[in-house]
């Protein structure tokens, strides 16, 4: 009966079993030690959301309230870069935090660096960097010193280049900051190692002076933009060397000749003049030697140009005309060793250039012949001239003959104009005046190697002064044209001619002579400071004065030409018009007939 009563304490005293954890459980945020906190870096900066026009003293106050989802407000904190150039730095790392007030991680909205997790990844260390010039927000920045910007500087002039830019490598090794190049950026190889043949510059030039591209020919340097100062730095600059140093011998020859003495003319002009002509001539070899040693490659195509090698002669004649003027009292006699200097160089040129005339090819005087092949021969005698007054007798002799039988030949194959029917253009007309200068020369040499203004000297002066006079009444012939740099080769004939008639005057002393004698050394000098004055101010005030110079810049090969790939209806209207320039509509869209 007591069993039945109390059942309960019939059963074993067990352990009751534990319960089964569920499978998702719901907490809350504050929860979790280290979830949702930050330990903040020395370079970072924690700011609320005060911006948009929530105070400090409003965020405070939220912060004391309880934490709910309607009102919670997220402060961002966000890492800014050290340096422009470590912006990049920053595409791998996410670095916004967004804090929700009443966190364990949190105090007052601001993270808690004690609750921090300690398995947080390690911060990026950023170092500071100057920042570049200019770098505020109204000033561009110029990174054009920086490696990835200097990749993509043009390199198209690399080819015409000495070391075609491994000067600027080994320069930029010494410095310690090697020149970085990519590899779609490699300079290439020079394809132009050997010289281009004389019919290469006569099927892509055209022109007298072979120095204008022809329209079914492409440059190899880029025409849409102004070349380096050195690549447009032609050989015929010492073309003004030789105007202004022949002025020094003409003052040279007024003040000290007997039929001048009248003028009473100081010899401080000479010595003025000779000054200035030898700093000219050093700074013009100055520039050309700089693009000897950067740009070799030009200078070798302006050699092998069946015209510009001409123009080689002109700085050893300079130097002639120098020794000639030199005022008294600075040397009254000059070693005779730099007369055989002087002259090795013109002798070598000669050789080279004599050579082609005789043997024909490409470069046969049929071919080339041009008024500035006349430098090629003024050196002779302008040589012979200076070996005569130095007391020398067979030298001056043996290139007085070469240079009487090569201007010979010259003289009439220009006469008859045999390599061309073609006019010279009105920018070259002065270049006629070269005509004057060989015979202007060679009477004052002969004169000097006999002793005397003979029969010799006056033949090759009535000459020269008859060619003179024929261009000088044909005042249209030079009038009506834009400056150009070829105007100086016009200078030192007249200046020749004049010295010449200064010479003549001496041995018949009359007033006709005089006065002719004035009359040429006064227009002489008046044509030299005009074109003096004229040449600075387009070199320094309209900076036209060297253009791109096309001459050098042709390809070895000639460009394949292109097919016309539209219709091509011969005898058609709508073919007829496309040919009158008629727009690429109508050539195009041919008219349809009509098929009824």
């Amino acid at each position: 009966m007591e069993s039945s009563r109390n059942p309960v304490s019939l059963k074993q005293d067990y352990p009751e079993p534990e319960a089964l954890p569920s499978l998702l459980e719901l907490i809350s945020l504050n929860q979790v030690d280290g979830f949702d906190s930050f330990k903040p870096a020395s370079s970072f900066q924690t700011f609320s959301l005060s911006a948009t026009g929530t105070e400090t003293s409003d965020v405070q106050n939220a912060a004391n309230e309880p934490l709910s989802i309607d009102n919670l407000i997220h402060a961002v904190s966000i890492s800014m870069p050290a340096s422009p150039m470590q912006a990049t730095l920053m595409s791998n790392e996410n670095r916004v935090l967004f804090d929700g007030h009443g966190g364990d991680g949190f105090a007052d909205g601001i993270a808690d660096p004690s609750v921090a997790s300690e398995t947080q990844a390690k911060p990026v260390k950023f170092h500071s960097q100057p920042m570049p010039k200019g770098a505020a927000i109204d000033q561009p920045v110029d990174f054009s010193h920086h490696p990835s910007i200097r990749r993509l500087k043009d390199r198209r002039f690399d080819t015409f280049k000495t070391w075609q830019g491994k000067l600027e490598k080994q320069l930029s090794n010494l410095r310690g900051k090697p020149q970085e190049r990519g590899p779609d950026q490699e300079v290439p190889q020079n394809s132009e190692n050997e010289a281009l043949p004389a019919d290469r510059y006569f099927d892509a030039l055209e022109g007298p002076e072979l120095d204008t591209l022809r329209p079914s020919e492409e440059s190899v340097l880029p025409d849409d933009k102004t070349w380096p100062f050195l690549l447009r730095y032609p050989v015929s600059s010492f073309s003004i060397c030789l105007g202004v140093s022949s002025q020094a011998i003409m003052w040279k020859t007024l003040a000290t000749a007997p039929s001048t003495k009248f003028l009473h003319i100081s010899l401080e002009v000479n010595r003025i003049l000779w000054f200035i002509s030898l700093v000219l001539v050093a700074i013009v070899s100055s520039i050309y030697l700089l693009k000897v040693i950067f740009f070799f490659e030009a200078v070798r195509r302006e050699y092998f140009h069946p015209i510009r090698v001409n123009f080689f002669f002109s700085p050893w004649i300079a130097l002639l005309f120098l020794c000639l003027g030199v005022p008294p009292s600075i040397a009254e006699n000059l070693p005779e060793a730099l007369w055989y200097v002087l002259m090795v160089p013109i002798f070598c040129l000669e050789l080279k250039i004599y050579g082609q005339w005789m043997s024909g090819g490409q470069r046969r005087l049929s071919k080339v012949a041009n008024p500035s092949n006349h430098l090629s021969i003024v050196g002779n005698f302008v040589g012979a001239l200076l070996g005569a007054s130095m007391g020398l007798k067979e030298g001056p002799i043996f290139f007085f003959a070469v240079g009487l039988a090569h201007y010979t030949v010259l003289f009439v194959t220009l006469y008859q104009r045999l390599p061309t029917n073609a006019t010279l253009p009105k920018e070259l007309h002065p270049v006629f005046f070269l005509f004057v200068a060989a015979p202007s020369v060679a009477s004052i040499a002969w004169a000097k190697i006999q002793g005397s203004f003979d029969h010799g000297s006056r033949i090759a002066y009535f000459i020269a002064l008859f060619l003179y006079f024929s261009l000088a009444v044909r005042v249209k012939f030079f009038c009506g044209f834009k400056f150009s740099l070829a105007w100086w080769a016009y200078t030192f004939p007249m200046t020749g001619a004049a010295i010449a008639t200064i010479r003549y005057s001496s041995e018949v002393t009359n007033i006709v002579n005089q006065t002719l004698s004035v009359i040429l050394s006064a227009v002489a000098t008046l044509i030299v400071t005009a074109l003096l004055v004229t040449t600075i101010i387009h070199a320094f005030v309209l900076r036209d004065l060297f253009p791109n110079d096309i001459a050098i810049a042709i390809s070895d090969r000639k460009p394949k030409p292109h097919r016309k790939w539209f219709h091509r209806r011969n005898g058609s209207s709508y073919h007829a018009r496309c040919k009158k320039d008629a727009d690429l509509e109508t050539c195009f869209n041919p008219p349809k007939t009509d098929k009824n």
